[in-house]
């Protein structure tokens, strides 16, 4: 794992300097950055595959006509090696899978990207045909930005480096805030800065004379059922995983396992052991508040799979004194809170290992999380009049509200918001903060003005478009593709990893678990109540029954009791009048509204609150 950085066009030695310098944290090991003519290339190394200097980047083939910049890690480059070997054109100086990267461009261009399995931000400057190849994995792992100013393409891991070329600007992006203030995140291609952009999952862009001459994907997700039996689609499950995991256990660092005590992440566990002859290093992190703490369960898939397990307990106070740490790092308004265990999590697992696989991905592809659940009855009310739901929306008003995670009044007025516009909006809204009426009554006269995306859920449609002719529920699992994993939880992983310079793995994200997957009837993936029905089959009788039967349990903590408590200062602090009034983004009235109803125990507007509170903190860091 890596952090890349380049420009194509104006910019100087200095300026490529600056910009991997910004983001160093993403490979502490060595920074290289070279300047050939109008070309910079920028690198920085977390050594993982082939630790000799001779595998550092920016790499060039042989000749010196291509060179390249890498993040990620490609898992079948040994085969991809052995074809091209084959060929008997090329011959090797390292064991890395960036040198294989090179020679497969020389050999196959563009198509090179159909060839690897791998999560991956490739950016390769061919100097005979005077192009840069600049593409994202798959399901996009890694991150990739850019930005086309006066016809000079800047590109890095981290939207921070960008801004650190001379050219770039910061002209803040009203439409991206919108969409923001509902998904607690700016959904890709946007960034908050209306001039710089997120190059889509499986998607490559061409650079040439100036301009982007080339931009699409080469990649589809097909979601074409086949004819396979329960009995045989658990089988080749367990093949596909037992292959996933055992490719990322290749490392030249030490590597471990995140495990949460989910169902997930115990799965990845147990293929890890599996196939290690050595045991398995474990990490996991406790709460002393009970509704969220999973670490009982952590410890006794430890035992049951003799891993050498970790464990640290994350307090108030040690959450709190991370917070600056986090947001401090983030360059765009990002609101999930869980990024704070997270970063605790990997902060504590780099002590160990620089390298860890993690469970991310199942419950998208499985339909494991709660609002698959919720999805059935919401086609229940959705017959009853408008009135009628406005009624049970309003009760949920009159249960008390409650700290604890996921608690009963949560899960109702967040059920309820899935009814304020169509129906295919309901997911996320549900996942989400503000609604299109919440955010009327925030955005000032002014701000209104500036935002031309009406409800800001215009991405869902682009998405649900993307697979016309596939079945509704397909098509669902598809938007949790590209908005809640994509945005949501693999930057959460990706920031709070490489903050803390570790690389974590997601063997679920292996393309041809995705593609199988993807292949099966819905009844396999969730029936009835019961989510993630092929892989609880797949490990009956692998983990205990406590782990596989449990409840789903999301990776939180207890905010709303903090902004009632230990981060009420802080919230005061940048949700003041005056700061707020400052930018004249949002109304005030409004936000006072907001806290003075959950400090009194009125209502629990954590969500609410906590966007604010990050976007106002991200403000006062970059603007």
């Amino acid at each position: 794992m890596c952090g890349i950085a380049g420009f194509i066009g104006n910019g100087n030695q200095s300026d490529l300097r600056g910009m991997i310098n910004a983001i160093s944290y993403r490979g502490p090991d060595y920074q290289g950055a070279d300047l050939i003519g109008n070309v910079g290339l920028a690198h920085a190394r977390l050594s993982i595959i082939d630790l000799s200097p001779e595998a550092q980047q920016p790499f060039y083939t042989s000749d010196k006509t291509v060179s390249m910049v890498f993040n990620g890690e490609i898992y079948n480059y040994l085969e991809l090696k052995e074809e091209l070997l084959k060929l008997g054109k090329y011959s090797f100086r390292t064991t890395s899978d960036t040198e294989v990267l090179v020679y497969l461009y020389q050999e196959y261009g563009e198509k090179l990207l159909e060839k690897i399995n791998g999560m991956f931000a490739i950016a390769i400057y061919d100097y005979n045909k005077k192009q840069l190849l600049l593409a994202r994995d798959r399901m996009g792992k890694k991150p990739v930005y850019y930005s086309v100013v006066n016809n000079t393409l800047i590109f890095a891991s981290e939207l921070k480096a960008i801004l650190k070329h001379p050219i770039v600007k910061k002209d803040l992006n009203y439409n991206a805030i919108n969409e923001y203030l509902t998904f607690d995140y700016v959904p890709t291609p946007n960034t908050i800065f209306s001039n710089i952009h997120k190059l889509e999952a499986s998607q490559y862009l061409i650079f040439r004379d100036g301009k982007i001459t080339d931009k699409q994907p080469y990649w589809k997700v097909d979601f074409t059922q086949q004819n396979i039996s329960f009995t045989d689609a658990t089988s080749t499950l367990d093949t596909l995983l037992n292959n996933a995991v055992r490719d990322r256990l290749m490392s030249d660092v030490p590597l471990g396992v995140f495990l949460s005590g989910g169902l997930d992440s115990s799965t990845v566990a147990y293929y890890a052991q599996k196939n290690s002859k050595a045991q398995i290093n474990t990490f996991s992190i406790g709460f002393s508040e009970k509704s969220y703490d999973e670490s009982d369960y952590a410890k006794l898939v430890a035992k049951k799979l003799g891993t050498k397990h970790h464990e640290e307990f994350l307090s108030a106070t040690t959450s709190l004194s991370l917070i600056p740490d986090i947001i401090g790092k983030l360059d765009e308004p990002f609101a999930d809170p869980s990024i704070i265990p997270t970063y605790f999590l990997s902060k504590f697992t780099r002590k160990h290992v620089t390298v860890a696989l993690g469970g991310d991905g199942s419950d998208e592809l499985l339909a494991g999380y709660p609002t698959f659940i919720s999805d059935k009855f919401l086609k229940s009310f959705g017959i009853l009049p408008k009135s009628l739901i406005r009624s049970f929306s309003a009760l949920t008003n009159l249960l008390p509200p409650s700290d604890k995670n996921i608690s009963l009044d949560f899960k109702l007025t967040q059920f309820f918001k899935g009814f304020e516009e169509s129906r295919q909006y309901a997911h996320t809204l549900w996942l989400g903060s503000f609604t299109p009426s919440l955010k009327n009554k925030l955005f000032t006269d002014n701000a209104a003005k500036s935002i031309s995306n009406g409800n800001g859920l215009a991405c869902i449609d682009k998405y649900l478009a993307d697979v016309p002719i596939a079945d509704e529920f397909s098509r669902l699992l598809y938007t949790y593709y590209r908005t809640y994993l994509l945005e949501d939880i693999l930057v959460k992983v990706d920031r709070a990893s490489m903050y803390n310079s570790l690389e974590v793995r997601a063997p679920f994200l292996d393309v041809n678990v995705i593609e199988f997957l993807n292949t099966l009837p819905k009844e396999y993936k969730i029936q009835g109540f019961n989510g993630k029905r092929l892989l609880k089959e797949l490990m009956r009788n692998k983990l205990p029954n406590e782990i596989i039967d449990r409840p789903k349990k999301g990776f939180g903590i207890p905010v709303s009791l903090w902004l009632r408590n230990e981060l009420r200062e802080t919230m005061e602090h940048y949700l003041s009048e005056e700061r707020i009034n400052k930018h004249g983004i949002f109304n005030y009235s409004f936000i006072e509204q907001l806290k003075r109803e959950h400090l009194a125990l009125k209502h629990n507007h954590r969500k609410l609150l906590w966007n604010l509170l990050v976007f106002e903190m991200w403000y006062d860091n970059f603007m």
